[in-house]
């Protein structure tokens, strides 16, 4: 962060003495006014509902830019690295800020594979949820529950603990998952197995039974790798400042994750690409590809309460650059499973197309977004829909963690503490009645 030249005052129409704020200029993006002192020297906080105009923190891992369409991971495009990474690659470059040398990613690969198990406790305390409860509550409650298991990496103040926390965090997260799958389904839980991928792992451990050996698809390997890529971080969104806000307050790793997982589990959040496809099945359920124009007027009809799922975004004002990569891994995937035909993808190529070309949809930019075409290429590999989110929380672990052990290391940290804007009663006096 430096010292811009440049200073912001603030004046008052009432004769109030101005403010000089100082300014602060980042690598890219945006420059950012320092309003700490603004209280102290005028008794007065700011209003953002939303946070959409404050900076809370200083970061150096994610760098988004709406307009342009661009996400950049340690100053990497994310075209580049989906394209040419597998996800460890990717992990590595996130927390160490560094693509890894051949001995490097070896070595990262072990550490995660000799911790891809769980303590065998985790099997009884699955035993308490329901079996037909929803895989991210089942989720939110095993991540929290890890900080009874692992005692010896809870130190927020050692280097080396946070260190083990995270590489923990990774390994186990998609053995939680499978487990949490396997539960809902009724079968049993699948070991991890050290001779394979991160990706192939999971794959085996959500989809093999003891009945007969399983086979990993490459082609669907890589495309499960490219969405725990293209959703690894993404700056400062909703979940990760819950990690930051939590974690300010000095509580453990796992306590921390687990408040992300909470919050991704919302609708307008990690909940999207599930909704997305529920909206697509509803179309094919009514009509089909026939109907999907006047589904799109629907939409456009502020009084129908239509909503269309999977375009646009909070922060991108452009084309999703995640995705673009996602439409091509889709259409890779059903080439692979015999599924060119697909009527769901037919459904969103046509959905896609109408809101490129008419000018409501192309003024308001609503361009496709990520969960657009994940959820038609997880439903493709067999993931139920209700598991959507907890695949998204499995690959933003390592964002969460990162973002949160750089919040650790900042010497400007604090507890979070958001103001307000009163608008409740003046103090009164209690009368009996």
């Amino acid at each position: 962060m430096k010292l811009s030249d440049n200073k912001a005052t603030l004046s008052f129409s009432n004769g109030a003495p101005s403010v000089d704020l100082p300014v602060y200029q980042g690598s890219v993006g945006p420059d950012v006014i320092d309003i700490r002192k603004l209280y102290g020297e005028t008794g007065m906080f700011t209003y953002d509902p939303g946070f959409m105009s404050t900076a809370s923190c200083q970061s150096s891992i994610t760098y988004i830019d709406g307009d342009k369409g661009e996400l950049l991971y340690r100053g990497y495009p994310i075209e580049q690295l989906a394209v040419n990474c597998d996800f460890m690659e990717v992990c590595y470059l996130i927390l160490n800020g560094e693509l890894p040398t051949p001995e490097q990613k070896a070595d990262f690969d072990r550490q995660v594979t000799l911790h891809t198990m769980v303590n065998e406790q985790m099997q009884f305390f699955m035993r308490g949820f329901r079996r037909d409860a929803h895989p991210m509550a089942v989720l939110t409650g095993l991540v929290g529950g890890m900080s009874a298991f692992y005692h010896d990496s809870t130190d927020i103040t050692n280097e080396r603990h946070r260190h083990i926390s995270a590489i923990r965090l990774i390994a186990k997260m998609p053995t939680l998952v499978a487990m949490a799958y396997k539960y809902t389904v009724g079968q049993p839980y699948i070991y991890p197995q050290n001779d394979l991928s991160y990706t192939g792992n999971f794959l085996r451990m959500m989809f093999a039974t003891p009945c007969e050996p399983y086979v990993v698809n490459d082609v669907v390997e890589r495309a499960l790798d490219r969405i725990f890529i293209l959703h690894a971080d993404h700056e400062q969104n909703a979940s990760t400042s819950t990690v930051r806000l939590c974690g300010s307050s000095g509580t453990n790793p796992f306590a921390a994750i687990a408040a992300g997982v909470a919050c991704l589990w919302g609708p307008a959040h990690g909940g999207a690409n599930e909704a997305c496809l529920n909206m697509l099945e509803h179309l094919q359920a009514n009509g089909g590809v026939e109907k999907v124009g006047e589904f799109m007027e629907k939409v456009k009809d502020k009084n129908s309460g239509v909503r269309l799922m999977g375009f646009g975004h909070r922060v991108y004002k452009n084309y999703d650059p995640r995705a673009k990569l996602m439409q091509q891994t889709c259409k890779e995937v059903l080439g692979a499973l015999g599924l060119e035909k697909d009527p769901l993808f037919k459904l969103a190529m046509e959905l896609e197309r109408i809101a490129l070309e008419d000018q409501y949809f192309v003024d308001r930019k609503l361009y496709p977004n990520v969960d657009f075409y994940s959820g038609i290429v997880q439903r493709a590999i067999g993931i139920p829909t209700a598991l959507f989110t907890a695949i998204f929380a499995l690959a933003r672990t390592v964002g969460w963690i990162a973002q949160w052990n750089e919040m650790l290391s900042d010497p400007e940290y604090k507890i979070g503490r958001p103001r307000q804007l009163f608008t409740g009663y003046n103090s009164r006096e209690y009368k009996k009645a």
